[in-house]
C-alpha cells in the first residue's frame, strides 16, 4: 500500500504560512495491492468527461504548454486508480481525488458533466485550465463529500450557484482569478452559514459587487486563510468589514486589498495570535492607523497596509517580520524601534506625510536586501548607517527632501546594485570613492543640486549599465574616454547641467555599441557625436537644446535602424533634414524649434508623435502621413506649409489626441470626417486660410478640450452643437466669417466646462444670449479643489502643451500654458445689439470681459460689480447710456477699464481701483464728469480729486504698472499662484506662470507616453 498526499494549489506554496495540516488532506490509495479496483461506472464517467472536454472547442483557446496532458493516460479497460491525477480509496476503490490542475484542458462544463457522477469525490482541483466562460453548474451540489474544491483561474463566468452552499464539508474553497465570475449576497450568506469547517476561503478577483461586508460576520472560527482581494465588496451599499474576523483564533493570512468602497477598522486589542500575512490596501477609507496592539503579532511575516496616523513604536515587536509595505497617509517619523526587525528583508514605505530624519537604527537590519523609501517627505542628511547593511542590494530614496552631500560610502556597499537618490535637495560635490569592490549597476542622482565635476571614480564602477546625473549644477569638461571604460553602460543621461563634453576626433576609435539610451540635452554640443556611429541598438536619443547646426551626417540615418524609438533634436540650429525617415520602430520624433527648411520628410512608418513646429518648413503635407493611422500627436505649427489638409487626418482621429497646424498657409476646408474621435483633445488650426464650415462631426469628439480655428475664413452660424461636448474648455472662433444670432440649448447642459470663449471679429448679430450665460456652469465659481490644485488645459503628461492667443488687457497675449482657472469672454467686434443681460453677474470666476465694438444699448448693469475676480473690462465703442454704477467699485482686482466711446453720463465713481484709471478709459463720453476728467461735476457732487497713487490692493510691484496678484489657498499649507506680466524689449507682455517650485525651462524633456496622452513644449 502506498500513501499519497494530495497536493495543495500552487499558490499555497508561495506562502508557507498557508499550508494546512497535510495530514487532513492525505488519502491512502491502493494500486495493485488494493482490495477493489476502480468501479466501472466511475471509470466510464472519467472517460466521458475526457471525451467531452476534448471535443468541445471554444473560440478562445489559451496558450498550451508543451507538456502532455494528464488525461492522455486515461485508457479504457485499465484501472482508473492508476491514471494520472486520479486518487482512489484503498478499500472500496471509489474515486475520491481528482487533480487536473494545469492540464491544458479546454471546453465547457455543463450541468450534465459526468464528473458530478463521482459522488465519493473529496478533493477536486481543476485550476488553471480554460473552460470558455462556463458557469459553475448547480449540480456541483451532488459532490456532497467534497472537502477541497479548487476552480481558480479557469475562465469561469456567471453567478456562483447558491447550491454550492450545500457542500457543507468543505475545508478549502478556491474560486479566485475568474474575472467573469460573480457572487451574490444570498449565496454568500448561505455559504458562510453552512460551511462551518472552512479553513481556506479564497475568492480574490471574484465580483462581489452586491455582497455586504457584514455577510462575512459568521465565518468559521477554523478559518486559516481569507483572500478577498479585488472583489468590489461594498460597492452597492458600502459597509464595514467585520472587525472581529481579525481576532479569529486560527487565522494566519488575510488579504482585503482593492475594495475601494469598503471601510476597514483594525482591532484595538486581542488580535489573532498566529497571524502571519496581513494585507489591507486600496479600501474606501482606512479608519485609523495601526494600533499599538499590532506589536502582539509575534508570528507576523508579511505586512502590507495603507493607513493613517503615526506608526506605533510597537512595530519593533514584530520580530518575525520579513516584508513591510506601508502606504496611504501615515504621518510622523519612523520609530527607532524599527531597528528591532532583525529578520526583515524588504521595506517599502510610501506615504507623502512621512517626515523627519531616518533613524540610525536602520543600520541594525542585517538581513535587509531592499529598502524603498521613495515618494515620502523625509528630511535631513542621508545617514551613514546603510554601510552596515552587507546584504542591501536596492536603495531607493527618490522624491524626498534629503539634503547635504551624497555619502561616498554608499558607492562602496559591496552588495548594492541599485541606487536611486533622484528628486531630493542633495548638494555639494561628489567625492571620490574606492570603486573596486562595487557591484552597482544602476545609479540615478538626477534632479538635485549637486555641483562641481563628475568624480573619476564614478567611471570605475565597472558593472554600471545605467548612469543618470541630469538636472543638477555639475560643471567642467567631461572626457568621453573615461565613459568608455564602462563596458556595460547602456543608458547615460547627463542632460541639464553645465557640462561640456570633450568629443573625440573623427579618426579616434571610440564607440559605444551597447548604448540603448543616450540623453545629452543642454550639453553645449555643436555636432552629432561621432561615437554614436556604431550604436546600432540605440532606442532613445535626446540631443535637444544644444548648438548642433547645419546638416546631419550621412551615417546618422543608419543609427538604430531597427531599434530607434525616441529621437529629440529640438532647440538646435539644424537647417535641413533627410527627405525620408528610415526608422521602422520610431514612436516619437521631435525636431521643433530649429531652422529646418524645405519640405516635410516622408516616411513609410510614421511615428505616433510628430513634433516639428517652429521651423521654416514649406510645401504640402505628404500623403504618406495617411499611413500614420496610430498617430497620437501631430504638431506642425509655426511653419510655412501650404496646400490642403489631408482628409485622412480626420479619419484616423480615433487615436489622435492633438492636431496642431496653426500659423501656416493651409487652404481649403477642415477635414470633415471625425466619426471615431474618442481620444481627440486639441484641434488647433488658427492662423491659416481655411474656409467652408466647421464640420459637425466634431460633436462626436467627447474628449475635446480645445477648439481653436481663429484667424481663418470659416463661415456659417454659431456652432451651438459643440455645446454637447462635456469637456470643452477653450473655444476660439475669432476673426472668421461667422454670422447670425447665438441660440443656446433650452434643456440639456450646454458648454458645461467652457472657460475661455473668444468669438470676436465676426459678424454675429442679435441680442446677447441671456440663456447662454446661464448655461456656462464652469464660469459661475471656482471650487476649493480647483484653487488648491493647479491644473492646465489639455493632456496631462508627455510633450504637448496647449497654448492660445487671446486679447488680454487691451493686448494680444499668447498663453504658453492655459490654467483651468483662467476664465474670459470676448464678444467684441461683432454686431450685437440690445442690452447687456444682468445675469452676466453670475459668472463670478471671470477674469476678463470684452463686449467692445458692438451696438449695445441701455445701462451698464450693476451686477457686473459682482464679478469680483475681474481684471479687465472693455465695453468701449457701443451705445451705452446712464451713469457708471457705484457697485463697480467692488472690482478691486480690476486693472484695465475701457468705457470709451459710449453715451455714458454722470459722475465717475471715486475710490479704490477707479482712482488708478486714466482719461483714456472714458474718452468719447461727453456726459461724464469727475476725476480723472477735467470736466467737473455739479456743486453737490464736487469733491477734491484724490491724489493719484499706486493702489495697494492691486499688488503692483513693477515700475510699469502691471499687476501681480498673489493668492493663497490651502488648509495648513500655503499654496500660491503668482500671475504676472513682464514687458520685454519689444514692448509686448507675456503671461508667465510662476509656480511655487520655481520657473521651469521651456524645453522638451523626455517622458514615457502613458496611454498616448502627451503635450507640447515650445
Amino acid at each position: 500500500m502506498e500513501e499519497i498526499l494530495i497536493p495543495l494549489p500552487t499558490k499555497f506554496l508561495n506562502f508557507p504560512l498557508l499550508i494546512i495540516l497535510v495530514s487532513q488532506v492525505a488519502f491512502s490509495v491502493s494500486h495493485s495491492s488494493s482490495s477493489y479496483q476502480c468501479p466501472p461506472d466511475q471509470s466510464l464517467a472519467l472517460l466521458q468527461f475526457k471525451d467531452t472536454i476534448s471535443l468541445n472547442n471554444c473560440s478562445f483557446q489559451g496558450p498550451f504548454m508543451s507538456e502532455p496532458r494528464k488525461i492522455v493516460s486515461w485508457k479504457e479497460g485499465s484501472d482508473c486508480c492508476l491514471w494520472d491525477g486520479v486518487s482512489c480509496d484503498n478499500v472500496t476503490g471509489n474515486v475520491i481525488g481528482l487533480d487536473l490542475q494545469d492540464c491544458q484542458l479546454y471546453g465547457t462544463i455543463n450541468s450534465d458533466t459526468t464528473l458530478f457522477l463521482l459522488s465519493h469525490l473529496r478533493w477536486l482541483n481543476l485550476a488553471h485550465n480554460e473552460f470558455c466562460e462556463s458557469e459553475i453548474p448547480s449540480t456541483i451540489s451532488q459532490l456532497a463529500d467534497l472537502t477541497h474544491l479548487n476552480l481558480s483561474d479557469s475562465d469561469l463566468s456567471g453567478s456562483v450557484p447558491q447550491e454550492i452552499s450545500h457542500l457543507s464539508k468543505l475545508v478549502s474553497l478556491d474560486l479566485s482569478s475568474n474575472w467573469g465570475l460573480y457572487l451574490e449576497n444570498a449565496s454568500m450568506k448561505r455559504s458562510v452559514r453552512n460551511m462551518t469547517n472552512l479553513r481556506e476561503f479564497l475568492l480574490n478577483e471574484v465580483d462581489m459587487y452586491s455582497v455586504a461586508p457584514h455577510s462575512l460576520a459568521n465565518l468559521s472560527s477554523s478559518l486559516v486563510s481569507l483572500n478577498l482581494d479585488s472583489c468590489h465588496l461594498g460597492e452597492t451599499n458600502g459597509g464595514t468589514f467585520p472587525v472581529h474576523i481579525f481576532q479569529l483564533p486560527n487565522l494566519e493570512s488575510i488579504q482585503l486589498g482593492y475594495n475601494p468602497m469598503m471601510r476597514v477598522h483594525f482591532p484595538k486589542s486581542n488580535w489573532t495570535a498566529p497571524l502571519k500575512f496581513l494585507q489591507v490596501i486600496a479600501t474606501r477609507s482606512f479608519l485609523g492607523g495601526l494600533p499599538d496592539s499590532i506589536g502582539g503579532l509575534k508570528f507576523l511575516e508579511y505586512l502590507n497596509v495603507e493607513g493613517t496616523g503615526e506608526l506605533p513604536d510597537s512595530i519593533g515587536n514584530l520580530v518575525s517580520l520579513k516584508s513591510l509595505t506601508l502606504g496611504g497617509s501615515f504621518t510622523g517619523s519612523i520609530p527607532a524601534s524599527i531597528g528591532n526587525l532583525t529578520q526583515i528583508t524588504d521595506i517599502h514605505l510610501a506615504s507623502p506625510d512621512f517626515t523627519g530624519q531616518l533613524p540610525f537604527s536602520i543600520g541594525k537590519l542585517e538581513h535587509l536586501s531592499s529598502l524603498d523609501l521613495s515618494g515620502n517627505n523625509f528630511t535631513g542628511q542621508i545617514p551613514n548607517a546603510f554601510t552596515n547593511l552587507t546584504k542591501l542590494s536596492v536603495l531607493n530614496l527618490r522624491m524626498n527632501n534629503f539634503n547635504g552631500i551624497v555619502p561616498p560610502d554608499l558607492f562602496t556597499i559591496p552588495s548594492l546594485q541599485y541606487l536611486d537618490l533622484s528628486y531630493n535637495q542633495l548638494d555639494g560635490h561628489l567625492d571620490d570613492f574606492h570603486a573596486s569592490k562595487s557591484q552597482l549597476s544602476y545609479v540615478d542622482l538626477s534632479n538635485n543640486k549637486l555641483d562641481g565635476p563628475i568624480p573619476r571614480s564614478l567611471f570605475g564602477l565597472l558593472h554600471l549599465d545605467t548612469l543618470i546625473l541630469s538636472s543638477n549644477n555639475m560643471t567642467g569638461f567631461l572626457d568621453l574616454e573615461m565613459i568608455s571604460q564602462l563596458k556595460n553602460l547602456t543608458s547615460l543621461d547627463l542632460s541639464y547641467n553645465n557640462l561640456s563634453l570633450s568629443l573625440p576626433s573623427s579618426n579616434q576609435n571610440l564607440s559605444f555599441p551597447m548604448f540603448n539610451s543616450l540623453l545629452l540635452s543642454s550639453c553645449n554640443l555643436r555636432e552629432i557625436p561621432t561615437f554614436l556611429r556604431d550604436s546600432k541598438y540605440v532606442q532613445t536619443l535626446d540631443l535637444s537644446s544644444n548648438k548642433i547646426h547645419g546638416r546631419l551626417p550621412e551615417w546618422f540615418w543608419g543609427l538604430g535602424e531597427d531599434s530607434l524609438e525616441y529621437l529629440n533634436l529640438s532647440h538646435n540650429l539644424m537647417t535641413s533634414f533627410q527627405r525620408f525617415l528610415p526608422w521602422q520602430s520610431l514612436s516619437i520624433i521631435d525636431l521643433h524649434s530649429n531652422l529646418l527648411q524645405g519640405s516635410l520628410p516622408d516616411a513609410v512608418y510614421w511615428p505616433e508623435v510628430v513634433l516639428m513646429s517652429t521651423n521654416k518648413l514649406t510645401g504640402k503635407i505628404p500623403l504618406s502621413i495617411c499611413n500614420a493611422s496610430h498617430a497620437s500627436i501631430i504638431d506642425l505649427s509655426d511653419n510655412h506649409l501650404n496646400g490642403k489638409i489631408p482628409q485622412c487626418l480626420g479619419e484616423f482621429s480615433d487615436s489622435l489626441i492633438v492636431l496642431d497646424l496653426r500659423t501656416n498657409n493651409f487652404h481649403g476646408v477642415i477635414p470633415t470626417k471625425f466619426a471615431e474621435c474618442g481620444s481627440l483633445m486639441t484641434l488647433s488650426l488658427n492662423g491659416n486660410q481655411l474656409e467652408g464650415s466647421l464640420p459637425r462631426s466634431l460633436h462626436n469628439c467627447k474628449e475635446l478640450e480645445v477648439v481653436d480655428i481663429g484667424n481663418n475664413k470659416i463661415s456659417g452660424q454659431f456652432p451651438h452643437w459643440l455645446g454637447v461636448l462635456p469637456k470643452l474648455r477653450v473655444l476660439v472662433l475669432r476673426s472668421n466669417k461667422f454670422h447670425g444670432a447665438i441660440v443656446s440649448h433650452k434643456t440639456k447642459p450646454w458648454f458645461p466646462m467652457l472657460r475661455i470663449m473668444d468669438i470676436s471679429h465676426n459678424e454675429f448679430t442679435g441680442s446677447l444670449p441671456t440663456r447662454f450665460f446661464d448655461n456656462l456652469k464652469a464660469m459661475l465659481s471656482l471650487g476649493s479643489y480647483e484653487l488648491r490644485e493647479l491644473q492646465y488645459v489639455g493632456p496631462e503628461d508627455g510633450y504637448y502643451q496647449d497654448d492660445v492667443k487671446i486679447t488680454m488687457k487691451g493686448m494680444d497675449i499668447e498663453l504658453t500654458r492655459i490654467l483651468t482657472i483662467l476664465t474670459t469672454i470676448d464678444l467684441s467686434n461683432n454686431k450685437f445689439s440690445g442690452e447687456i443681460p444682468s445675469n452676466i453677474g453670475k459668472l463670478k470666476s471671470l477674469k476678463g470681459l470684452n463686449f467692445s465694438h458692438n451696438n449695445l444699448m441701455g445701462c451698464i448693469p450693476s451686477s457686473i460689480g459682482s464679478l469680483t475676480d475681474l481684471e479687465w473690462l472693455d465695453l468701449s465703442s457701443n451705445q451705452l447710456t446712464c451713469s457708471i454704477p457705484q457697485k463697480l467699485l467692488d472690482l478691486t482686482f480690476l486693472e484695465v477699464l475701457n468705457f470709451s466711446y459710449n453715451k455714458l453720463e454722470g459722475p465717475i465713481p471715486q475710490g479704490k481701483q477707479f482712482n488708478t484709471f486714466s482719461n483714456e478709459s472714458y474718452l468719447g463720453n461727453s456726459g461724464l464728469c469727475g476725476f480723472p476728467l477735467s470736466r467737473v461735476c455739479n456743486q453737490s457732487e464736487t469733491q477734491h480729486p484724490p491724489a493719484r497713487q499706486q493702489n495697494v490692493s492691486s499688488g503692483s510691484m513693477f515700475e510699469f504698472g502691471w499687476k501681480v496678484v498673489v493668492l493663497g489657498y490651502g488648509c495648513g499649507v500655503i499654496f500660491g499662484l503668482i500671475m504676472g506680466y513682464v514687458v520685454f524689449s519689444t514692448g509686448k507682455p507675456q503671461w508667465l506662470l510662476l509656480m511655487v517650485e520655481g520657473l521651469q525651462p521651456r524645453t522638451l524633456k523626455r517622458s514615457k507616453l502613458s496611454g498616448r496622452r502627451c503635450r507640447r513644449s515650445n
